[in-house]
Order: C-alpha cells, then structure tokens, then sequence
C-alpha cells in the first residue's frame, strides 16, 4: 500500500498540503455550489434545499440556511433537523462540523476547524491540519460568535454575540466574551 493522498490526510486529521490538486477540486465544487445557493431565488425553497442536501454531508428536515453561506467543502458539514442558520455563516469545514437538532446560529457566526503550524516554514510552504467542531442539540449561537477548532459546545448552551469560542463549553449554560466564559447556568 502507498503513500496516502493529501485528502486521506486531510480526513484524518493529519498535516496536509493545503494547495494539493485534488483538494483543489473540491474547494471548486463547494464554491460552485456556494455561488449557486448564494445567487438562487429566494422564494424557490425546494432548489435551494436540493443544492444544500448535495453540498452538506447531511441537512436534516426542516432546516434552513440563509444566503450568504461559505464552506470549504461542504461535505465535512452535517446539519440535524430544524437548524436555521442566519445570513453569513462560514463554516470552514476541512475536519468535519456536526451540528446537532434545533439550532439558532446568528449571522455571521464563523465555525473554523483549521489549524495552522505555529513555524514559519511549514505554514509558508501550506501545510494545515483541522480539528473538528461539535455543536450540541438546541444551542444558541449569537451573531458573530467564533468557533474555534477542535470545540464542543453542549445541549441547550447560548453562546452570546461576538464570543470567541476557544474551548469546550458545558450543556445548559449562557457563554459571552472572547475568550468565552461560563456566566450561568440556563433550565434545559
């Protein structure tokens, strides 16, 4: 058996060459269909959900995103049911994002699996890594909220706007600030 390709890499969470062909390739097709979804009518709400279930590695029932809407590849995201996401999320998502059931994400929430080498010449010569985002059933993220890689944000949580999320957050609590700290506690 060979060498693994940059995209096995990638998927395992390894050191990859950012610029490798083949990843190439499929950053074109989710900006291909990135544009699509961005530029479609508005009022077509069966295209727009045909080209989101073909981008995502999964976009559950009665779910909605609003234009705009970036990714890296689109198939590392996996969306449950009745999500709504608001105008400009970013989802970078080079490791995979879960997302569970029932979640508001305000706009321009930002959720960044990359990693980067803190050296100067691996990150000048594109290596990167990633780190998986996990966010739980019926969590709140505020407008403009950060996720950083490698968290996980439990059920029921609310993720106040503007935080920087740079570690794993707890279920049933409310987390504001950059970086975000546990204020309270919220009923599930």
């Amino acid at each position: 058996m060979g060498e693994r390709t940059m995209r096995e890499r990638m998927l395992a969470g390894e050191l990859y060459l950012a610029d490798d062909p083949e990843l190439g390739r499929e950053l074109d097709r989710a900006a291909a269909l990135s544009h699509r979804f961005n530029t479609m009518d508005p009022t077509d709400g069966a295209a727009r959900r045909a080209l989101l279930t073909e981008l995502l590695g999964a976009f559950g029932t009665d779910s909605e995103i609003r234009p705009p809407f970036h990714c890296d590849y689109g198939y590392q995201t996996f969306i449950g049911t009745r999500t709504f996401a608001n105008f400009g999320l970013v989802c970078l998502d080079v490791a995979t994002v879960t997302i569970g059931d029932d979640v508001q994400i305000g706009p321009n929430v930002q959720l960044l699996t990359p990693t980067h080498p803190v050296a100067a010449g691996p990150r000048r010569d594109k290596w990167e890594a990633a780190l998986p985002i996990t966010i739980g059933d019926n969590v709140w993220l505020g407008g403009g909220a950060i996720v950083l890689p490698g968290v996980t944000i439990g059920a029921n949580t609310v993720v106040g706007a503007g935080a920087v999320v740079t570690r794993d957050l707890p279920a049933n609590v409310v987390a504001v600030g950059n970086p975000a700290r546990v204020v309270r506690e919220v009923q599930p």
